[in-house]
């Protein structure tokens, strides 16, 4: 390890950042010094520049992970090596914003129910009926579900903000049924790795096969059961801030997303199309006119 990343990780460490965003951050100023050949003391904003289009033109990455590439480079320039001119000079790329993927509720359970792998169908209901993040639910232990007040412990979630969400009745008996079966001893979703939980990549790869499986054409990724969950309480009913809440979400903001994809809310609004008194339009003839 170069004295630079061990300085850099420090000063991440120092900041209270998390194991995930140190390692991505580090990779990503890996990825930057392997693009040069060169270490980023020696570059600057011209190569910083040159690297972003190469991102957007060449390897094509998404939005997302552009923004998380800059962040790491903002970091290690502005907060590590103290170069001022990183604010000023670096290109920040414009947020694309989209509206989240939602599955129906006829897609959740088909795809509950193409689940043969007792595992798998647990690891799944919990990202479901729990809206937590699949990194969150990685982190579980057995110790963080509480059957006697009915929730689920969240240690420390993004931004290691400690939260609690609701633990239902029936995931409680498949959890137990899966538990009965496979007896994890600390984390509730083991890795094939002694010791350590599932990795997210794997989780991935199960909702890609079941997606297949099932024939849903949507792209079925772990955090589209978050977006399911999340709509799917919006669509019964349940109000923003709570749901804002069982998220951890830091703002209402990003909650409100929820909104533009809440389809009884859509449906349940009047067009103000219906208030105007105007003759039904009846079959037209050939030439477009009314008959």
């Amino acid at each position: 390890m170069t004295k630079l990343r061990q300085r850099m990780i420090e000063d991440l460490r120092l900041r209270n950042y998390s194991p995930l965003t140190i390692r991505s951050y580090t990779e990503s100023v890996a990825d930057f010094a392997r693009f040069f050949n060169k270490s980023p003391e020696h570059l600057g904003p011209e190569d910083i520049r040159k690297y972003q289009l190469h991102l957007v033109h060449e390897k094509k990455v998404a939005w997302s992970t552009l923004q998380v590439r800059i962040a790491a480079l903002k970091f290690l320039y502005a907060q590590t090596l103290k170069q001022e001119w990183f604010v000023q000079e670096v290109v920040k790329p414009k947020v694309r914003r989209k509206l989240p993927t939602v599955m129906s509720h006829e897609e959740v359970r088909a795809l509950l129910d193409a689940t043969p792998n007792l595992k798998h169908r647990a690891l799944l209901a919990t990202l479901y009926a729990t809206g937590l993040r699949c990194a969150e639910v990685l982190q579980l232990k057995i110790t963080d579900l509480d059957s006697q007040r009915m929730v689920i412990r969240v240690r420390e979630g993004k931004g290691q903000r400690p939260r609690q969400v609701m633990l239902s009745p029936k995931l409680l008996t498949l959890l137990r049924a899966y538990w009965r079966w496979r007896r994890p001893p600390d984390w509730l979703f083991p890795g094939e790795k002694p010791g350590s939980p599932m990795h997210p990549s794997g989780v991935r790869q199960i909702c890609q096969q079941l997606a297949k499986k099932v024939g849903i054409k949507k792209q079925v990724s772990p955090h589209i059961w978050r977006h399911s969950f999340a709509t799917h309480l919006l669509d019964a009913g349940t109000d923003l801030r709570t749901i804002q809440v069982l998220l951890g979400h830091a703002s209402l903001k990003t909650t409100a997303i929820y909104l533009h994809v809440s389809v009884r809310r859509v449906q349940a609004t009047q067009s103000p199309l219906e208030e105007l008194a105007i003759r039904e339009m009846l079959t037209p003839d050939h030439d477009g006119r009314r008959r």
